[in-house]
């Protein structure tokens, strides 16, 4: 059997460094790529996989990624892409120039990760994004970040689609609120993961490793009859309200 490759790009923290972790369990050999270059380094020393800075808004970056993937021995079998950020702000506040940022990364981003993986991966392979409780839901303060993943999750079917007759699956996860270095400071501020958790029918945050279990399922064989699929994996917090983040934001405003 070939040597499986795979990519998770923002594997430098969080989710994707979770993600990377459990696809060296499952036998792939893993480049970990993040913008931040010591955190890729890092996290690649520490599982045993190799590592890459990039910029997914830069296609030049993300073009050479997958040049250089494509000199390792073996095949790409799977890309996960978790790159992302966010911002706050009401709409009649909201600086343009900060919401444009934010869709050049989760969604313009996105799509640039997708074109270079799906001229990449082997026939067969496996793609996956990362989209969110919020390509549903919507948040008061979150119009780019609603809007850039609900763009994604259609990205994601329409990538679904063109790759299918090569058998490339393409699929998303969405989360609910996850334990990691990027919600620290969302979760410092006082009844915001109260709020949360009031409206996760599980009654609790996630965890990296449970994100990670379903990147691993998408890009195992066990998944080979599924594509342009956007997975809720958020305790159910999609049957319920999004946290009222204005209220909670109040006194920092």
């Amino acid at each position: 059997m070939s040597v499986r490759n795979a990519i998770v790009i923002g594997g430098g923290s969080g989710i994707g460094r979770a993600i990377a972790a459990g696809l060296i369990e499952d036998g792939y050999r893993v480049i970990v790529a993040d913008r931040n270059g010591d955190n890729a380094a890092s996290v690649a020393a520490e599982i045993g996989a190799t590592s890459a800075q990039v910029e997914v808004t830069d296609e030049a970056a993300v073009e050479k990624l997958f040049a250089d993937a494509a000199t390792l021995d073996g095949e790409l079998h799977a890309v996960v892409n978790t790159a992302g950020i966010s911002s706050w702000g009401r709409m009649v506040d909201h600086d343009v120039q900060l919401w444009r940022d934010v869709l050049d990364v989760n969604l313009v981003g996105a799509f640039i990760v997708l074109k270079h993986a799906g001229r990449n991966v082997v026939d067969g392979g496996s793609l996956v994004s990362l989209a969110s409780l919020n390509a549903r839901q919507p948040g008061d303060g979150l119009s780019a970040y609603c809007a850039s993943k609900a763009g994604l999750a259609m990205l994601t079917q329409v990538a679904a689609l063109e790759l299918a007759p090569r058998r490339i699956r393409v699929n998303a996860i969405a989360p609910g609120l996850i334990i990691t270095p990027l919600t620290e400071g969302l979760q410092a501020i006082d009844g915001i993961e109260g709020d949360y958790v009031e409206n996760t029918p599980l009654g609790r945050p996630g965890t990296p490793e449970e994100i990670a279990g379903a990147a691993r399922y998408l890009c195992s064989d066990i998944a080979a009859w599924m594509t342009g699929e956007v997975l809720d994996i958020n305790g159910g917090a999609h049957l319920m309200r999004y946290p009222q983040l204005g209220k909670h934001l109040a006194a920092f405003l």
